[in-house]
């Protein structure tokens, strides 16, 4: 009697195990899966990314040029050169501190004294 309880007793173990590999199994595969669609949206989401950042740096380098500037302040802002009535004159250009070609060039025209 003892003989066929151990058996089955075994024999459950046996099969609890198998089962528990295979359910182990099939949650690493799921997983695997996951990671891999996940892995396929990244690199999908950094090809486009690279093509806009492409876009965008030919599109820097297009407006950063002064003619690109120019006409889209006329064709989009409206925009013209002042007219001479519209300019306003705020005085001389200040020096810059320590400019000394300077200074020496503006104590010679004021006769040395400052």
């Amino acid at each position: 009697m003892k003989r066929p309880v151990a058996f089955l007793l075994l024999w459950t173990l046996a099969v609890t195990a198998t089962t528990s590999a295979f359910v182990v199994h099939l949650a690493l595969r799921n997983r695997e899966l996951e990671l891999g669609y996940a892995l396929g949206r990244s690199q999908s989401r950094i090809a486009r990314l690279r093509e806009v950042k492409r876009v965008l740096e030919l599109e820097l380098a297009s407006n950063g040029t002064p003619q690109r500037v120019e006409l889209v302040a006329k064709s989009l802002f409206k925009m013209a050169p002042p007219t001479p009535d519209r300019i306003v004159s705020m005085g001389a250009m200040p020096r810059a501190a320590g400019d000394s070609a300077t200074e020496a060039e503006a104590s010679k025209n004021s006769g040395g004294s400052e």
